[in-house]
């Protein structure tokens, strides 16, 4: 299996708090729902939508975790307010699933669809961003259920919730459009660096309207 390290770009790795936030010690259990019940002869993983071959790609969970490895350095901030630095994840880079399955030329976000149709819409640069990552792993150590097991995309230089758990696809898009916390009143990009925490923070072009 390959295997790099990477580090988070930005402020994204260690470099301090962002406004607001406050510095956890240990990593608290944040969703919304229950617990997913994991199992390996159902799951795949999809890439759908706007592609550029117009087909969806798909991959069964012994072929995802085939995939190249990366490790990724770098900070969890949750809206929540508390903020994990210097974590160590590994998993598969977006970048390296944006290179299997390209967007077309026109795509512009993606919608990240997770377990229960939880859903997270991204801009297409913020997803394929440097440190970027399906994580299967923290700290050398399999993600519990409660954490995101078997995948949750990390996303370090925006808000947690932009980085769901228990992921099971990408929609690639050529318009925008809410994810589920977006439809209910939580900021559109989410820079944790920009505070941007709710919709009413949002400046004309952030995001489609509510």
């Amino acid at each position: 299996m390959g295997h790099r390290v990477e580090r988070a770009s930005r402020e994204t790795a260690g470099a301090g708090l962002p406004p607001g936030q406050r510095l956890q010690r240990g990593w608290p259990v944040t969703h919304y729902g229950p617990v997913p019940r994991f199992r390996p002869e159902r799951w795949e993983f999809r890439i759908f939508g706007a592609t550029a071959d117009g087909g969806a790609h798909v991959w069964n969970h012994e072929q995802f975790t085939a995939l190249p490895y990366a490790t990724v350095v770098a900070d969890l901030h949750c809206v929540t307010k508390f903020s994990m630095l210097g974590a160590e994840w590994g998993g598969i880079p977006a970048r390296t699933v944006l290179e299997l399955a390209p967007p077309a030329p026109e795509v512009t976000h993606v919608m990240v669809w997770a377990e229960y149709g939880f859903s997270s819409n991204l801009r297409l640069a913020d997803f394929a961003a440097e440190g970027v990552l399906f994580a299967t792993h923290k700290d050398g150590e399999l993600l519990t259920a409660e954490h995101g097991f078997p995948v949750r995309l990390v996303v370090p230089h925006l808000y947690a919730w932009k980085g769901p758990k228990w992921v099971r696809g990408v929609e690639y898009m050529t318009a925008d459009r809410r994810g589920f916390w977006e439809e209910r009143g939580y900021h559109n990009i989410g820079d944790p660096w920009k505070e941007q925490r709710y919709s009413y923070q949002e400046e004309p072009g952030d995001g489609p309207e509510l």
